[in-house]
């Protein structure tokens, strides 16, 4: 069923996240008129926005909207220059990002990373490499692993030196792995039907545990080729023959640099969305939707700045919240359009390409949604 009204928090953040988010934000109604859906979109600050606006990266005021809203759009936060001055607690990837994540169950992480034909000179590899197309969708279990597991700490040694010893826990569970391995199947059976799960289960309790649990959530779904890979193997494989992979199944850590790995592939962190999603309520999924990229002080606030990962969180927005497929697919062809006109933000553009066009961030934006 259609939902009535979308309700969306929008969190632009830091850098350059403003002025991507006004790009999304500016599609999103465009679609909204084109498929007659009531598009109702609040922003409110977060990271260091959130901290010069309300003393928090996560501001109450903000949690309260993203607790009232249906999915979350999100920027990016953090400011190299000025996190350092603040406690490591207080940093927005932790106090905000991190905590985003926790509140809303946010236990899966879906990143596309799709090589447009006409970007095949953005990619480092050869043309052999590239083959007939990149097209890997990355699933990464994200609220477990190192990063949440406890205890989380640095403790001095006591010795004369006045050393220090770091400490993370990894841990993973039984029903955790359950989910993810579900969701990642399931993601498989709408592709090309193809999963390799990553673990480190020559090193790893975590790794055996990880790999017993997906073998067995594999015999549900028996339309889906299951293979099993070493994370440092992965990341090779990535870069030799990255045209194997459909679906890549990693928990925390290992999904976090691999994502990034393969987003280079696409040629830019400026291509590529990515979607958050907690446990289903109805026919409803709450989720956050990001950019891959990150704040990009350098280039904020100059129109340099690609706003298509952004877009196309949107687009993931729409379907995977509300199960609207077309208006994501009128975003994703639309995109799609914008490119093959030969349009190019500047991390995109080459000038041997021919036909190409450098344009800034309003020029790129303006373009998609005039193609919607």
């Amino acid at each position: 069923m259609t939902p009535t009204v979308l309700k969306i928090a929008a969190l632009a953040g830091d850098g350059i996240g403003p002025e991507v988010m006004r790009e999304a934000i500016q599609v999103l109604r465009v679609v909204g008129q084109k498929f007659q859906l009531t598009v109702q979109i609040t922003e409110a600050p977060v990271g260091w926005a959130g901290i010069d606006a309300a003393g928090q990266a996560l501001p109450d005021a903000t949690l309260a909207l993203c607790r009232a809203s249906d999915c979350i759009l999100f920027g990016s936060v953090g400011l190299p220059d000025r996190d350092p001055t603040i406690p490591k607690e207080q940093r927005p990837e932790r106090a905000a990002l991190l905590r985003l994540r926790k509140e809303f169950g946010l236990f899966a992480n879906l990143r596309p990373v799709k090589l447009p034909r006409e970007l095949a000179h953005a990619c480092p590899l050869t043309p052999e490499r590239q083959g007939t197309g990149i097209d890997i969708l990355v699933v990464r279990e994200l609220t477990g692993g190192m990063y949440f597991g406890q205890p989380k700490k640095t403790e001095p040694l006591g010795d004369a030196a006045g050393g220090f010893r770091a400490i993370d826990t990894m841990v993973y569970t039984t029903p955790e792995i359950e989910r993810i391995a579900h969701v990642a199947f399931r993601t498989a059976q709408l592709r090309r039907k193809k999963l390799t799960s990553i673990d480190k289960a020559n090193v790893l309790e975590n790794g055996v545990l990880w790999r017993e649990v997906v073998t067995r959530v594999a015999k549900a779904y028996p339309d889906v080729a299951l293979d099993h890979m070493f994370v440092d193997n992965g990341a090779m494989q990535l870069v030799l023959r990255p045209t194997q992979f459909d679906v890549l199944l990693c928990e925390n850590m290992f999904g976090d640099i691999l994502s990034d790995e393969a987003a280079a592939l696409a040629g830019s962190l400026g291509m590529l969305p990515s979607a958050s999603l907690g446990a289903a309520t109805g026919d409803r999924v709450f989720g956050f939707y990001e950019p891959a990229g990150g704040t990009a002080p350098d280039i904020a606030g100059k129109n340099l700045a690609n706003p298509i990962a952004q877009i196309l969180s949107a687009a993931l927005l729409l379907r995977h919240s509300f199960g609207l497929h077309d208006a994501a697919a009128a975003i994703e062809n639309a995109v799609a359009a914008v490119i093959a006109a030969g349009l190019r933000t500047g991390d995109i553009f080459s000038p041997t390409e021919p036909g190409a066009r450098r344009v800034g961030t309003r020029e790129m934006g303006a373009a998609i949604a005039a193609a919607i």
